[in-house]
């Protein structure tokens, strides 16, 4: 199997969260000029006077730099490893899925069941992907 088949989720993983990044000064923007939040509000980061739906494309972004380091040291090991296989490209294509469906909910409708719902399984995924590299290892 191609090897190279493994930076295809790990670069949609980049582009969601750039596109995700892209939000964050569109809102910024959006709420000062609406009169919603002033420029000193967003200082030192995001003050208590930030609306919420401001604030969510950031703590998105967050969300999207944080754990999924994980996963991108998880492919560079696969790759070096040669170890990618068809289980490993579908728990790469699961996680970013999964991650993607949680930035979809947390910037529209947000619902608190469902976000975390595709949170948590993204992250038994990654648990998973990162088992699979040890038992790809092991068995030479």
């Amino acid at each position: 199997m191609p090897q190279e088949l493994i930076f295809a989720p790990m670069g949609a993983l980049a582009l969601l969260t750039f596109l995700v990044l892209g939000f964050i000064p569109i809102r910024r923007f959006r709420a000062v000029g609406a009169g919603r939040a002033k420029p000193e509000d967003f200082l030192f980061g995001e003050s208590r006077r930030v609306p919420g739906d401001v604030s969510i494309p950031n703590r998105n972004y967050m969300n999207l730099l944080e754990l999924p380091m994980l996963f991108y040291v998880g492919g560079l090991m696969f790759y070096v490893a040669e170890r990618v296989d068809a289980v490993t490209l579908v728990l790469a294509w699961t996680f970013v899925g999964l991650r993607a469906a949680h930035s979809l909910i947390h910037m529209t409708y947000n619902h608190i069941l469902h976000r975390l719902s595709a949170f948590a399984l993204s992250n038994f995924v990654l648990m998973a992907f990162w088992v699979w590299f040890f038992l790809r290892l092991g068995a030479g």
